[in-house]
């Protein structure tokens, strides 16, 4: 029977930080993974014949500088060209489109003066108050029942950058905490293409319309994040997400990590309350001294353990986290580039965005209470291929586009539904980028439930559960154990379904290291 310190269930950009940061501590470790490659949902996977695409995330927003620097990425093949970050183009029906330029709009442009002077104003508090909620990011939430004093002094600090903000913002940042988005937009700026596409990226993978209660929050989580350590800046990674991916494992090969794929993972042996091991499909065992699952937590403790090895007070609230997705992922392999109108060459390479105002935004949330598909749906769209030539045959375009909304229970049925959705999309489409379904070659549309059974992500959820107030910080997964550890010792979480949350940040399986080697030595 093989023997390790510590095996990683899940082969994510989460669990190969976890397992490189792991085996740095000098630990042998070994890494499952269930599917046939390694990545999860950052994987780049060829959908049609030349043509490649990353599979569900498709712009790098958020990895965390300590991952960077902590697994020197850069060393292994990571290649983020600082300054070369992507502009968010928010498209008009009616006339030129707006553009963010730099890192997440340090220059506006196709705008009137004062809205210009109106977003500087707003962007530089946005960034102010998510500097507030950034250090949390790269820490275990603090325990409010039996703080640390380490704990007690960062909770300090962070009052302290409260205080130092000022009275007024102090009072500001209190009242919009957990305000909706789309008030606070109405309150500072004019322009609907502006708002939209704010309404847009506060709401992006949630199920969450402008106007619902938090949804601001949305908005801080995002910009709290980095890239090439400039908060709000995003990228189109060369290679696609994929090349990412290869640069985590790169690194924890390179410190001893063992990684074994299309090895699923049967149960998680626990004996007298202790994880010692996993059992595999195959009916091998392996045994180790930690166990850290990298998967959903709620597949982690349902399928794996089993409810009967943990009280039914934890059971009911894992049971209870919100995860249902409603966001689909598009990919087209079109003869050549399309022509979105009024965007320039550059704008292509960037980020184009479909939510003309955050009342069409919220138009297209409401439906998705029901049961039913956005008949006008808002997307983010990237073309890959025009930055990364690989991705498609010469002359050809990958278009790779996260759609919203589509729930995951469609009251028809995703099997009559899906080709009526793919329609609305096209319809879409073809307002924005006239003649662009005559060229398409192939289309693959995932809904939540196809992201459920491909990368299993129960609910379909990119985010491993909603990213709302009450399922964030210390009640990720759920209260009393948003720290990586469990009910079940030595057993802890990794996965986007802990703290801080989804995004390819890998701050989750980040923190989950750290706190095994503190409590570990």
């Amino acid at each position: 029977m093989m023997s390790f310190d510590a095996v990683v269930i899940g082969g994510g950009h989460n669990g190969l930080v976890s397992a490189a940061v792991l085996a740095k501590s000098g630990r042998k470790v070994l890494v499952l993974e269930a599917a046939d490659d390694v990545g999860g949902a950052a994987r780049t996977e060829a959908f049609a014949p030349g043509f490649r695409v990353s599979s569900i995330a498709h712009l790098l927003n958020r990895l965390h500088p300590d991952v960077v620097k902590t697994l020197e990425l850069e060393r292994h093949g990571l290649d983020i060209a600082r300054g070369d970050f992507v502009p968010s183009i928010a498209l008009s029906k009616d006339g030129p489109p707006l553009v963010l330029h730099g890192a997440y709009g340090e220059v506006l442009t196709g705008a009137i003066a004062s809205e210009q002077t109106a977003w500087k104003g707003l962007r530089a508090q946005l960034l102010r108050y998510a500097g507030i909620l950034k250090p949390f990011l790269a820490r275990r939430p603090p325990d409010l029942g039996g703080m640390s004093l380490l704990e007690t002094a960062s909770l300090g600090q962070t009052a302290l950058a409260l205080k130092r903000l000022g009275k007024e913002d102090m009072r500001d940042f209190l009242r919009v905490l957990l305000m909706n988005v789309a008030d606070l937009l109405d309150e500072q700026l004019a322009d609907d293409r502006l708002k939209g596409l704010l309404a847009f990226d506060a709401t992006l993978g949630s199920h969450l319309g402008p106007r619902s209660p938090t949804s601001l929050l949305g908005l801080y989580y995002r910009l709290a994040g980095e890239t090439g350590g400039v908060a709000g800046a995003q990228t189109l990674p060369k290679g696609g997400m994929g090349a990412v991916i290869s640069a985590i494992r790169a690194a924890a090969e390179k410190a001893g990590v063992a990684v074994r794929t299309s090895t699923p993972v049967a149960r998680i042996i626990v004996e007298k309350g202790r994880a010692v091991g996993v059992a595999l499909d195959s009916g091998e065992e392996i045994r180790a001294k930690t166990i850290v699952s990298a998967i959903n937590p709620a597949t982690t403790f349902f399928d794996l353990v089993g409810p009967r090895e943990i009280d039914t007070g934890f059971v009911r609230k894992v049971g209870n986290i919100r995860m249902k997705g409603d966001a689909a992922k598009l990919h087209l392999a079109l003869d050549r580039p399309p022509q979105f109108a009024g965007v320039d060459a550059a704008g292509h390479k960037g980020r184009l965005v479909i939510a003309p105002s955050p009342d069409h935004v919220e138009r297209a949330f409401n439906p998705s209470k029901y049961g039913a598909f956005s008949p006008e749906p808002v997307m983010e769209i990237t073309l890959p291929s025009l930055a990364d030539p690989s991705l498609a045959p010469d002359g050809a375009c990958v278009l790779s586009a996260v759609v919203q909304y589509a729930p995951y229970v469609l009251k028809e049925g995703w099997s009559d539904g899906k080709p009526k959705f793919l329609k609305a999309i096209m319809a879409q489409f073809e307002t924005y980028a006239p003649g662009i379904g005559k060229t398409v070659r192939h289309a693959e549309l995932l809904t939540p439930p196809d992201i459920e059974a491909r990368y299993r992500m129960p609910g379909g959820h990119w985010h491993h559960g909603e990213l709302q107030a009450d399922q964030m910080l210390m009640s990720r997964p759920v209260s009393g154990w948003s720290g990586y550890d469990t009910p079940v010792e030595g057993l802890f979480l990794a996965s986007a379904g802990s703290h801080p949350g989804g995004g390819v940040s890998g701050a989750p399986g980040l923190n989950a290291a750290r706190r095994i080697i503190a409590m570990k030595g």
